[in-house]
């Protein structure tokens, strides 16, 4: 349900195709929330199947016909619903840690080349989101949009330094 939320909030900002939606959610959200291809395209047909999103054909010359979503009145209002709810327990889940957790059987030299990956995605991740860092602005929304990313780079920041404590505190 919360990629469906998501997507209307893309929705809300402007028209979309699938391929749209797609690259926006990987530009714009990737840094907390991950979707596949297929996922984004499930979710807008679940969205107009509920009436939240309407697509529109649109023929083009020389090329397939663009499917271009757009949110509904009825969209709108449950994406506002969803914003104003209450917030559900955090749960995560991190393929890594349940890794990093079960390792003290592997070697120290394993252990790691384990710490290392995590370490590149990680660098990857920071220099990724630096990237899309720009000047704050005074509109609510744009700010806002700016804080999660800031959220995103402090983790990926704390993330690194912990990195590096504990490869350099491993037994």
């Amino acid at each position: 349900m919360v990629l469906a939320r998501l997507i209307l909030g893309l929705l809300a900002l402007a028209p979309m195709t699938g391929y749209d939606v797609k690259k926006h959610v990987d530009s714009t959200v990737r840094h907390f929330w991950a979707a596949d291809k297929a996922q984004v395209y499930r979710a807008l047909a679940t969205l107009v199947k509920d009436g939240y999103a309407t697509v529109e054909v649109i023929p083009q010359e020389g090329r397939p016909a663009r499917q271009e979503h757009r949110i509904t009145d009825a969209g709108r209002a449950a994406l506002r619903e969803w914003l104003a709810s209450p917030l559900p327990a955090h749960a995560d889940r991190d393929p890594f840690l349940a890794r990093l957790f079960f390792a003290g059987d592997l070697d120290r030299a394993d252990v790691v080349t384990l710490l290392g990956q995590r370490r590149a995605q990680t660098e990857q991740l920071l220099a990724a989101l630096t990237a899309m860092r720009s000047a704050p602005s005074a509109d609510r929304a744009t700010y806002l949009r700016t804080a999660t990313l800031d959220n995103g780079l402090a983790h990926a920041r704390a993330e690194l330094e912990w990195l590096d404590a504990v490869e350099r505190d491993l037994p």
